[in-house]
């Protein structure tokens, strides 16, 4: 109980301007129709994802950050192949640490294990970790500045990130964006907020299935969203619904064959074969429920 009560008076100013964190994400997608180059065959591709987040104070400048990500993907990595199962789990042990009014940064470690989750061996451990520094310029407005990087099955992976979070005086508009992985901008109406959102980063998944025994997906769309937001129990639980359009980036390489570096979008050394056609972008649903823990609203309860 002591820590959680921490969490409400301190956390809000290691975070700064903003005055929430989701504690739990849960979201559906499908993407309909995704056709492979060439062919006239498609897929489509069906996705479950869950987030959980739960920062433990450990003093008035320091916040442990844990927590779990697992994600879920099916399509036909092939035209008239069967579905192929994709799997995620990544846990989350950081630190966000408070070093002046205007300065702080958070360190987070993110070993994660991807693959079909068939003959699980070490191939399908992989290790991401990510910085970043934050300079409070006003009470409404941040700046970060950052890097993300992760061991893939495709090699190292890394790219640097700049971003900003800004809340309008009215707490209407709303700006949330780490370029160049994901982006939110919205606009909320009470009740309800309508927003458009960005997510796009690289991923692998180690595939042990007998016609794929010796093989590798790297997994890297670039997804865009426009958004309808419904705000129930004091904006605590946000019920969202999503049409966006994918890249659909999944491409199939053998275990082995690697590029030297990725830094961002550019390629280093990249000499590989992919296997199978390119698919094609596509439209795409989504439905995600959140779970927001608001600091504000907690305290004056908790004065009350």
């Amino acid at each position: 109980m002591k820590n959680i009560v921490l969490l409400i008076l301190f956390l809000p100013f290691l975070v700064g301007a903003q005055e929430y964190v989701d504690i739990l994400k849960i979201g559906y997608s499908h993407t309909f129709d995704a056709k492979f180059e060439g062919t006239n065959e498609s897929t489509d591709v069906k996705g479950f994802e869950t987030s959980l987040t739960f920062p433990v104070v450990l003093s008035e400048k320091h916040v442990f950050i844990t927590g779990a990500n697992f994600s879920a993907h099916t399509l036909q990595l092939f035209p008239n192949a069967i579905y192929t199962d994709l799997y995620s789990t990544i846990l989350k042990l950081g630190l966000a640490t408070t070093h002046s009014e205007k300065w702080s940064s958070t360190v987070v470690f993110l070993p994660k294990m991807a693959s079909d989750y068939k003959n699980i061996s070490e191939d399908d451990f992989f290790y991401g970790a990510y910085a970043v520094a934050k300079l409070k310029k006003r009470e409404n407005l941040i700046y970060r500045f950052g890097l993300y990087g992760s061991t893939e099955a495709f090699g190292l992976f890394a790219t640097p990130m700049i971003g900003v979070y800004y809340k309008s005086p009215n707490k209407r508009f709303e700006i949330d964006a780490s370029l160049p992985i994901v982006a939110d901008v919205n606009y909320t109406f009470g009740r309800t907020t309508i927003g458009f959102d960005y997510f796009g980063i690289g991923r692998s998944f180690n595939i042990s299935q007998d016609e794929f025994s010796e093989y590798y997906i790297e997994q890297s769309p670039l997804e865009f969203a426009g958004y309808f937001q419904l705000n129930s129990l004091q904006k605590s639980v946000l019920l969202r619904a999503k049409v966006g359009y994918t890249s659909n980036i999944h491409e199939v390489y053998e275990q082995g064959d690697k590029l030297d570096f990725r830094l961002s979008a550019f390629n280093f050394g990249d000499d590989r074969t992919q296997l199978n056609p390119d698919i094609k972008g596509s439209v795409f649903i989504k439905f995600e429920a959140i779970y927001r823990l608001h600091f504000e609203k907690t305290e004056k309860n908790l004065e009350n």
